[in-house]
């Protein structure tokens, strides 16, 4: 008994340490819609404190790494499931819901993917799709089955599967992924499709042809990376709005905001402005049924190493103190109805 009760004190002070008191609770608590983060596997393993907030804060988690194709088959038929396989796991110890990400991705594809031929590459494509959805049936709520397929102004983004297979790849990975797994909600997943602007216009118009020819396609997924730097995307609730009517649920996926370095306090308040625009225009729609922030600590980060001079993206600290983002979201959002 005595073991345990240090165990639970010790756990303790890392939460207590982690997160204000607040009568608002975890963030998980205080809507209906999943809240999740990118969770990396060598953090939720090495990091104790990390695995704390994590489980805490959070119903859903979202492989950072380590469903895409470059982590679960760099090398042709040789399949890596580890990491994904410990994600799993712990999100089915905790009673955790997971968004699998991403099953048909330009990037981090291994070099042997894109020297294939049309007719080989297709069938590689299907073995892929219903391999990793297969293994994973009954266990992902929402799949992320086609990420990024088009550029900033509408057209569709020339990658190997584009080029080499032609429209109708979207399509065929949809189908194999329900095929593998009818139960598990499939999506396709962008950036800078927040607002109104040419690339959200592309999305809808290829979701809607898709539910016209009875594809299963159930979601559109927001990945909301914003920057301080831009303004804050117009029509965001609008934009969410046109792809419920649709039949459509959405999700915001990979949210977080950069800040241009160094952080100040009025640039914290500005950064707990965009997240809580984000959660509202979310809120805002009873098919947004989810908000995903990409990681949650700046320990972590993804923003450092792709935009210099920018950082500080997250609801919590390298120390895994909360910032007024947290704050904004927690004690000032929307409630449970």
């Amino acid at each position: 008994m005595r073991i345990r009760l240090a165990v639970g004190l010790a756990v303790l002070a890392v939460a207590v340490q982690a997160a204000p008191a607040s009568a608002g609770g975890p963030l998980q608590g205080v809507t209906k819609r999943y809240v999740g983060s990118a969770v990396a596997v060598q953090h939720l393993e090495a990091e104790a404190d990390y695995k704390a907030v994590l489980t805490r804060e959070f119903d859903s988690v979202t492989p950072e790494n380590e469903m895409k194709w470059g982590t679960v088959e760099a090398v042709r038929g040789q399949y890596d499931w580890s990491g994904a396989d410990a994600i799993v796991a712990y999100a089915k110890k905790t009673g955790k819901s997971v968004r699998g990400h991403t099953l048909v991705w330009h990037s981090q594809l291994p070099d042997w993917v894109g020297g294939l031929e049309a007719t080989e590459l297709r069938q590689v494509v299907r073995d892929h799709v219903k391999t990793e959805a297969g293994r994973y049936r009954g266990k992902i709520r929402a799949w992320d089955v086609v990420n990024e397929a088009f550029n900033e102004d509408g057209t569709r983004r020339p990658t190997v599967f584009q080029e080499k297979l032609g429209d109708g790849y979207i399509a065929d990975a949809l189908r194999w992924a329900h095929q593998a797994d009818p139960r598990a909600k499939l999506y396709i997943n962008d950036y800078n499709i927040e607002g109104l602007n040419p690339k959200s216009d592309a999305t809808y118009e290829l979701v809607r042809s898709l539910k016209r020819q009875g594809v299963p396609i159930h979601g559109v997924g927001i990945q909301a990376h914003l920057s301080l730097m831009y303004g804050f995307p117009a029509g965001m609730k609008e934009n969410i709005a046109r792809f419920a009517a649709l039949g459509l649920d959405v999700a915001i996926t990979e949210a977080d905001v950069r800040i241009p370095l160094p952080v100040t306090p009025e640039k914290l308040a500005a950064q707990a402005d965009y997240f809580g625009q984000v959660w509202d225009a979310c809120h805002a729609v009873k098919r947004c049924v989810e908000f995903t922030t990409w990681g949650f600590t700046d320990r972590h980060s993804w923003v450092p190493d792709v935009f210099p001079g920018e950082g500080a993206a997250c609801l919590f600290d390298e120390n895994l103190v909360p910032k007024p983002a947290y704050a904004r979201l927690n004690h000032h959002g929307p409630r449970p109805r």
